[in-house]
């Protein structure tokens, strides 16, 4: 991402830090969650199709950092 706005990664990590308040790590992580949540509930895919979609390597992974972002397993939406 930094690469195609055409900025160095450090300065791409800062900016976006002091625009959105969180790490750029964090920030695509929320936002990929965000997009299986919705995926989970309003489809029939699998928690692992979702995980896979969305480029987690391992549902397990994916289902314990869903649970902690929403406070439930992600098989549960």
């Amino acid at each position: 991402m930094a690469y195609l706005s055409g900025r160095s990664l450090s300065s791409f990590k800062r900016e976006l830090q002091n625009i959105y308040g969180t790490p750029p790590a964090r920030w695509i992580r929320e936002k990929r969650l965000s997009k299986a949540q919705q995926m989970l509930r309003s489809s029939s895919f699998s928690v692992a199709d979702v995980a896979y979609s969305l480029g987690f390597e391992n549902p397990t992974h994916f289902s314990r950092i869903f649970k902690q972002q929403y406070g439930y397993a992600p098989s549960q939406s």
